[in-house]
């Protein structure tokens, strides 16, 4: 390639320290090639260079393929990107026909290109590694049905649920995170190539067959908005924060299950980590790091709000900062789907843990509320009447079963023996028939749903 350009001076190294991209950028290699073969094919159907070199061009770039396939590809001093690293290293191999390839094709479009390509394939992968997490947490919630533990609201002990359902509330998560990767998917389905830098191009070409090759939908309408747009970069990263969010959630819950004071799980050996100078220690550092992960993600979608806020058309190097926190959030989230995956397969719940919890009957206090109300007293009334049997028990640290009857009398003639049927083992989890409730029956038909939703 030729050295000539406008500019009399060599750059400075501070500036080519703070320019060049092909440190992280070489990772759009893949989609570059797959792209430049499309775009040579093109222009040689479309007559605009000879069909001939339209074919050393296609040999020239499976070589560049190979060489960057087999880590033999010669990265240069002067590479300044990964895109002219390729063109340089296609004209060593093809030569000066190797100039050709650039007619009608500016670094703008084709940069845009590659990072849509690169979205779009890392929005599927999430969505298929997603399913496989989820799946892991249905066959778990499948296992577990029935097993009861205490469910929480303000980290207090709330009503009673099963394990079960408390799993599956992961899964419409992720299925949720699942819809989001799928629309990224398609968001990047719009092809900017053939904008050329911002105005579209001087040749006739055939920008549409060049989006088939490539499997893109459809192309970009307006020239000046495909090569400015990385709303599909923000799509992703807002997708993975949101699911890195889901996994901190699902994390937390791990950490806490894990401590001594609950009792209610245990990570497998495979996932947890011992402490340097505690010998006793089992530290579930898997969850703790999925409940970190996160941040980082939402920070990764802030800096490219930050840098597309307010940012004039159309290309600006600025747009350049976009694929440093893409890259970051596509390994970590993908990490971390995988982390999750693994360890939720090979942990081992507490059934006796997790019962005793769940057998504290001031968590059936709704139940005896909702007893009055069916018998016709108003909700808030009722509300008052309860508190003021589970402050009469907490005095004088009784159970609520061990309320006499007086104790009930005292607070409402509409107590009587039911209230102590009620507070019978798993009476009041059963007593949730609404539908997505906890009554094993409503976690069974939730489960098949949500198996339907996965396949």
């Amino acid at each position: 390639m030729s050295g000539r350009s406008r500019f009399g001076e060599a750059r400075h190294e501070g500036f080519r320290a703070l320019n060049d991209s092909i440190s992280f950028d070489w990772r759009l290699s893949p989609y570059d090639v797959d792209q430049s073969i499309a775009h040579a094919e093109m222009l040689a159907a479309q007559g605009i260079i000879p069909a001939q070199d339209g074919e050393r061009l296609r040999r020239g770039l499976e070589q560049v393929r190979r060489e960057l396939g087999e880590g033999s590809f010669p990265f240069a001093d002067g590479d300044e990107d990964i895109h002219m690293a390729i063109e340089r290293r296609l004209t060593e191999i093809v030569g000066p026909v190797g100039g050709r390839l650039h007619t009608a094709r500016s670094r703008n479009d084709q940069v845009a290109t590659d990072v849509a390509m690169f979205v779009r394939a890392h929005a599927q992968d999430a969505v298929e590694r997603i399913r496989r997490l989820a799946t892991t947490l249905a066959d778990q919630a499948e296992r577990h049905l029935d097993w009861p533990m205490p469910g929480y609201t303000h980290m207090q002990r709330a009503q009673p649920v099963y394990l079960g359902h408390h799993l599956l509330a992961y899964v419409w998560m992720l299925l949720r995170d699942r819809a989001r990767f799928a629309a990224v998917a398609e968001a990047a389905g719009t092809m900017p190539l053939g904008a050329g830098a911002l105005a579209g191009v001087n040749f006739d070409t055939d920008r549409r067959a060049v989006a088939a090759a490539l499997g893109f939908s459809a192309v970009a309408e307006n020239s000046i908005d495909a090569v400015s747009n990385r709303d599909f970069v923000l799509d992703y990263l807002a997708a993975a924060a949101t699911c890195a969010t889901h996994l901190s959630r699902l994390g937390a819950e791990i950490v806490l299950w894990s401590t001594e004071e609950y009792g209610f799980c245990e990570v497998s050996d495979a996932w947890a980590s011992g402490s340097s100078i505690m010998p006793q220690k089992k530290n579930p550092d898997a969850a703790e790091l999925l409940r970190a992960k996160a941040p980082r993600l939402v920070g990764n979608l802030t800096a490219l709000y930050g840098v597309m806020h307010g940012l004039p058309l159309t290309y600006n190097k600025d747009m350049q900062e976009d694929k440093e926190p893409l890259f970051d959030s596509c390994d970590t989230l993908e990490l971390c789907l995988d982390a999750a995956d693994g360890m939720l397969q090979t942990i081992r719940f507490s059934r006796e843990r997790l019962a005793a919890a769940a057998a504290d009957q001031f968590l059936a206090a709704t139940d005896v509320a909702d007893l009055l109300v069916r018998r016709g007293m108003p909700f808030r009334e009722a509300h008052g009447i309860v508190a003021g049997l589970v402050r009469r028990a907490l005095a004088d640290g009784r159970r609520l079963s061990d309320l006499t009857r007086e104790d009930l009398a005292a607070q409402s003639e509409l107590l009587d023996d039911e209230f102590y049927r009620l507070l019978g083992d798993g009476a009041w989890l059963e007593s949730k028939v609404s539908e997505g409730g906890t009554s094993v029956a409503r976690v069974r038909e939730q489960l098949a749903r949500a198996r339907a939703a996965l396949a």
